[in-house]
């Protein structure tokens, strides 16, 4: 009885595998039936539309310091030099190429990336903590009726950082003793978490940050308050420009500028800050500029 009921079974289970098999066939062939379809209905859409279909690969570049400057190919900001990032976008740019050439045209020759466009006075007066752990207000300890040149940079950063570090130095150098008693530097940390002011300390000490340069961090959300406040906030520390502000609070007068640009033109800047004469460019800028 016991190999009777064995051998019964048997044929039932042969179906069920069968009629599984088929049906994973007709699964199978059923996807790639939807699939075919589906490939063959986008062919004929971008054939009947070939520019959406391109549009949807079309990759800009723009300056990240100046948004504005856009181009369909890589290459240079005309105003500050800076290498432009690829930015996606749905269609094409019509004024892509225009607007680099329109900013060719209106920047100088080797201007590094002066600009002439207002920071705001809206500073917020946070309190923050300098390179030696002292307890500052932002603005009324450092920017107050003072002219300043400020600079945004983190200690671990390998890569625009320890150049912005270098070009503060030189300018400080080219000062004499103007730093410090005419002209203030400011470093802001833009990853406090990180930057303890023993850190910032030890950061300053490479490029011998002297009088009248401050390195300061802080509590993260009163950095990152100063931080959009001056126009400067990015995604991630890595992402920030090295944008320089330059400005001078008594006049309220201020102007955004590349922080790699020759710390001549830095120090003529500082100079023109000081005399009130950062509102309108003069010949003297472009002539010491390409010098």
């Amino acid at each position: 009885m016991k190999n009777r009921s064995t051998s019964g079974v048997r044929p039932h289970a042969a179906l069920a595998n069968a009629l599984a098999c088929a049906l994973l066939a007709c699964v199978v062939l059923t996807c790639a039936a939807a699939t075919a379809q589906a490939r063959q209905k986008a062919g004929r859409a971008a054939q009947k539309n070939p520019a959406g279909a391109k549009a949807a690969q079309v990759v800009n570049y723009s300056c990240p310091m100046h948004p504005e400057v856009k181009a369909k190919a890589a290459g240079r900001c005309p105003k500050c030099g800076m290498d432009l990032r690829p930015v996606a976008q749905a269609e094409p740019d019509e004024h892509a190429d225009a607007a680099m050439k329109e900013a060719a045209a209106g920047a100088s020759p080797n201007m590094s990336g002066v600009g002439r466009a207002a920071v705001g006075t809206n500073i917020p007066d946070v309190e923050l903590l300098d390179q030696d752990g002292r307890k500052v207000h932002f603005y009324t300890d450092l920017v107050k009726g003072k002219v300043v040149a400020v600079q945004f940079i983190f200690t671990t950063c390998t890569t625009i950082c320890p150049p912005l570090g270098a070009t503060f130095a030189r300018v400080q150098k080219e000062l004499g003793e103007r730093a410090g008693r005419d002209v203030q530097l400011i470093s802001i940390s833009v990853d406090p978490a990180t930057d303890t002011p023993e850190r910032l300390k030890a950061w300053g000490e490479k490029f011998k940050a002297g009088p009248g340069w401050t390195l300061v961090t802080g509590a993260k959300p009163q950095v990152d308050e100063l931080l959009r406040a001056l126009g400067a906030a990015s995604a991630s520390p890595s992402e920030h420009t090295p944008t320089v502000l330059v400005g001078n609070d008594a006049a309220r007068q201020w102007t955004r500028t590349y922080g790699l640009a020759r710390p001549a033109t830095l120090v003529k800047l500082l100079e023109d800050a000081a005399a009130g004469r950062l509102e309108q460019p003069t010949d003297s800028d472009a002539k010491e500029s390409t010098r």
